[in-house]
C-alpha cells in the first residue's frame, strides 16, 4: 500500500445524496480524501459537481479546493419537458481511463452501477480499481466488480 500512486475520483451528487439518504447528514470531503489516501501517494483527487442555478455552491467549491481536491463543475441541464440532466458518469469514465496509467490505484467514490464495466476495463489495463461507497447505497454488481470495495460509514461525515 506505502508507495502506490492513486487517483480519487469522487461522484459528489452520488455521494451526497447517499449520505443524506443512508444517515440523514453530509460527507465530510476532508476525511474522506484521508482516509482514502491512507499514506498512498496522491496524483489527483477530483470531485465532480453539478451546479443548479439557484444554489450557491461557491463556498462549497471553495472548500473542495481548499482540501485538495480539482473541482469539474457543470450546470444542471433542463430539458423542454422540464425534465433534468446533470451527472458525470461520462466525465469520470474518461478522466478515470486517462489516469490509469499514470497510477497503481483509481479510486471511484460512489454507488453508482453504471460504473462497473468501467472497473472492469480500469483493471484489464493494470490499475487497482477500488470503490468507495455506503454499503445500503451502493450497486452490488459495482461492489463485486472492483478490486476493493470499502465501505464508507459515520466516520466520514460531519457533525453539525
Amino acid at each position: 500500500m506505502a508507495g502506490q500512486r492513486i487517483a480519487i475520483l469522487i461522484d459528489v451528487q452520488n455521494m451526497f445524496y447517499s449520505a443524506k439518504h443512508q444517515y440523514n447528514r453530509k460527507l465530510d470531503f476532508a476525511k474522506l480524501l484521508n482516509f482514502i489516501v491512507n499514506g498512498r501517494t496522491m496524483v489527483r483527487a477530483i470531485a465532480y459537481v453539478v451546479q443548479a442555478g439557484d444554489v450557491d455552491m461557491t463556498s462549497f467549491i471553495n472548500f473542495l479546493k481548499l482540501n485538495g481536491f480539482e473541482v469539474r463543475a457543470k450546470e444542471l441541464k433542463i430539458r423542454p419537458d422540464g425534465t433534468t440532466k446533470g451527472d458525470w458518469d461520462l466525465g469520470i469514465a474518461i478522466d478515470s481511463l486517462t489516469l490509469a496509467d499514470r497510477v497503481d490505484v483509481v479510486a471511484l467514490v460512489t454507488g453508482d452501477g453504471d460504473f462497473s464495466e468501467l472497473v472492469h476495463t480500469l483493471k484489464a489495463h493494470g490499475a487497482r480499481a477500488e470503490v468507495y461507497g455506503f454499503p445500503m447505497n451502493t450497486s452490488e454488481d459495482l461492489k463485486r466488480s472492483a478490486t476493493e470495495f470499502t465501505p464508507l460509514n459515520s466516520d466520514v461525515l460531519l457533525y453539525e
